[in-house]
């Protein structure tokens, strides 16, 4: 058994960068693909040139000017419990920072042109006595300006290619390089070294020199932010042998959205989601399961009959639909009962609640804490519960009918073997792993999320999430999900073999 757990888990590994990988690609091939989230998460709340740096550092940051596969190799390496090289540093809010790109360097017949300045490498040292917000506003300070420089650059080096390009167009000519590697100006004369092609051109000048002197300020910014980073102003990350091999907790990135750590969004909204499943799934199983086996022992009976066709009904209910109905009837308070919150989790002053419900000083009833989250998810919960009983209890139906007709239930017949050990300890015991198949098929849904009935009761856990994310294309969230359910899928199929051999004493893994 432990060489087979072993031989599995290391499996996952290749089946992880599988999956991980189609994602990724198809995540890339949507519309405006892998960057396709800057604009959108910027809104119509930033001026143009706000937006464009923000995009020209997010795109230094996640290398989004790189081939699909080198980004998917970053982000692997990035969520990568083992990782290689430098060790990161971690800023107090639980960001990742690492070293800049350079700057996308200047076309190769620059060296035709005029010589560029040369950059003078800068150093930064913190005073001794520098606090952890000190440092955090130096970094970001030279990273924004270092952003501002490296889309300046861009944006004038696109103006001069614009200007360049109709100016060849306009000369009849496709490039600016002749056959013989000299350049040529626009009266098709041989340009010397240090001359500035189209002379005669003075809009193009103008944008060439713009965008030599963008580029040299990009570098000297490049230059500062590197020096920041070089006096290591931030803790570093895991533990391990710097510059070669490490360890670390996987970095999922920064949302493109809600400008956090994808790891502090999911660790505050799956609790929510673990917490709306643990309750739910318990009840499912506590009903359906001995209703299924009371079916099965009834076989025909008015119980069997009612029990089946009443949880039929239950699942042919939409979600969405009795969402709707249980808002407007049950938690409206102009036209329903009132007798529930319409939506969230807490009521407003939950916080000075006590935890157990009690009296306060003027006789008041005071629900608290846990009897006020209690009645604010009563409705969120219903609707997970109701659908899922007919499928549970039709298959522990079926699979006891099926164990009911074996040999060796006559055999403990004509032994005389009570009724009730018969079903409980031969048939349900024998039933179990198809039951067990689903039970394992649980726990990647606990982590998704209910998308329906978080959205509809305005529940913050993972399937809103997931949902917002999908709306705001923050690949760094859709990744972050799509490789933790990839991962609990596999892991709760592992378990789901272990549970197989531990229920049925034929089945070995040795």
């Amino acid at each position: 058994m432990t060489t087979y757990i072993l031989r599995r888990l290391l499996l996952m590994i290749p089946t992880v960068i599988g999956m991980t990988l189609l994602v990724f690609l198809l995540v890339a091939a949507s519309p405006g693909g892998i960057g396709a989230a800057l604009t959108v998460a910027a809104g119509g709340q930033m001026d143009s040139s706000t937006r464009a740096a923000q995009q020209a550092y997010l795109e230094d940051r996640y290398g989004l000017d790189d081939p699909i596969l080198m980004q998917y190799l970053r982000w692997l390496a990035r969520v990568s419990p083992v990782k290689f090289g430098t060790r990161d540093q971690v800023v107090p809010g639980g960001e990742v920072i690492r070293p800049p790109k350079s700057v996308k360097p200047m076309p190769a017949w620059w060296l035709y042109l005029d010589e560029l300045p040369s950059v003078e490498r800068v150093t930064f040292d913190f005073e001794p006595d520098a606090t952890q917000d000190d440092r955090t506003r130096a970094y970001r300070r030279a990273s924004n300006d270092y952003a501002r420089a490296r889309f300046a650059y861009l944006r004038a080096q696109t103006e001069f290619e614009i200007a360049l390009g109709e100016r060849l167009r306009q000369a009849g000519r496709a490039s600016l390089v002749k056959d013989d590697g000299t350049l040529r100006d626009f009266s098709q004369r041989a340009v010397p070294k240090g001359a500035v092609p189209g002379a005669d051109d003075e809009p193009v000048v103008e944008r060439f020199l713009a965008m030599r002197d963008a580029y040299v300020a990009a570098q000297q910014s490049l230059a500062r932010l590197e020096a920041v980073f070089a006096a290591r102003p931030f803790p570093q990350a895991g533990f391990g042998i710097s510059g070669v091999v490490w360890v670390a907790a996987p970095d999922l990135g920064m949302s493109f959205s809600r400008s956090r750590p994808v790891s502090a969004l999911i660790r505050d909204a799956l609790p929510v989601t673990l917490m709306l499943n643990l309750l739910a799934f318990p009840i499912i199983y506590a009903v359906a399961i001995p209703t299924g086996m009371l079916a099965a022992t009834r076989q025909g009976s008015w119980f069997d009959v009612f029990s089946g066709a009443f949880f039929v009904a239950l699942w042919s209910v939409p979600v969405v639909w009795a969402g709707v109905l249980a808002m407007g009837y049950l938690a409206n308070q102009v036209t329903g009962l009132g007798a529930f919150p319409v939506a969230g989790l807490h009521s407003n002053d939950a916080a000075a609640y006590t935890f157990l419900p009690t009296r306060a000083d003027d006789g008041a009833w005071q629900r608290g804490y846990l009897l006020d989250t209690l009645w604010h998810i009563a409705l969120p919960v219903a609707c997970l519960v109701y659908g899922g009983f007919a499928v549970l209890s039709k298959q522990t139906r079926a699979a006891m009918l099926d164990n009911f007709n074996a040999d060796y239930v006559r055999t403990a017949k004509a032994k005389g073997v009570s009724g009730k050990d018969i079903v409980l300890r031969h048939v349900f015991r024998n039933s179990l792993l198809p039951l067990i198949t689903m039970f394992v098929s649980v726990f990647p849904a606990m982590l998704g999320g209910s998308v329906v009935v978080e959205r509809i009761f305005s529940v913050p856990g993972m399937g809103s999430l997931i949902i917002e994310a999908i709306f705001l294309r923050d690949r760094e969230v859709l990744l972050a999900n799509a490789l933790i359910v990839g991962l609990i899928n596999m892991l709760a199929l592992l378990l789901a073999d272990i549970l197989y051999a531990l229920a049925d004493p034929r089945i070995s893994y040795n």
